[in-house]
């Protein structure tokens, strides 16, 4: 699964990938282009009521996590810690939301990894807030990207079939 989170003013990309006998969990600053990779042995993890025991790196935690939606509370080693985390279901939804992009701007992004099936604009054209820009497929299914304010295409940045990721710059505007 891919997560993204943030905590303290700091973007991080989580991946976590579950076999018989361990979680494997990458993390990654935002601003980073190399992944940290941990492996959390299943013999050393215990489910606690809303609380979670695990040993990592012959360190002994324990979690306790309340929240909902994308606002946690982590309570671990003395001290709170409040962190949003976004599923990438929920990366999709909220790109999609504001028109591919967490926080608006001057470009399209794409909120999480995916395959450019359309491209409907080229560059030079006006296009009216609600208009359709792409569709990418993401999570198996196609979701039509739309404009979120009047804009003027600067740069494509992708082409039909293309494979983007998490953050890619897909279109700028001027």
């Amino acid at each position: 699964m891919y997560f993204e989170a943030e905590t303290n003013g700091q973007n991080y990309s989580l991946t976590i990938r579950e076999d018989r006998e361990s979680w494997r969990v990458g993390i990654k600053k935002q601003e980073q282009t190399d992944w940290d990779y941990h492996n959390v042995s299943k013999n050393d993890y215990q489910r606690l009521d809303q609380a979670i025991s695990f040993i990592f790196e012959n360190s002994s935690y324990l979690i306790d996590v309340v929240g909902e939606g994308t606002d946690y509370t982590v309570y671990t080693r003395g001290s709170y810690r409040k962190i949003n985390i976004f599923n990438d279901e929920m990366i999709l939804h909220e790109s999609l939301k504001s028109g591919g992009q967490l926080k608006g701007g001057n470009n399209l992004t794409a909120g999480m990894p995916g395959k450019i099936v359309k491209v409907f604009v080229k560059e030079g054209q006006e296009v009216a807030e609600g208009e359709p820009l792409l569709i990418m497929e993401a999570m198996k299914m196609e979701n039509e990207m739309r404009s979120s304010h009047d804009v003027v295409i600067d740069k494509i940045h992708v082409n039909d079939g293309d494979t983007v990721e998490s953050g890619e710059n897909l279109i700028s505007f001027k």
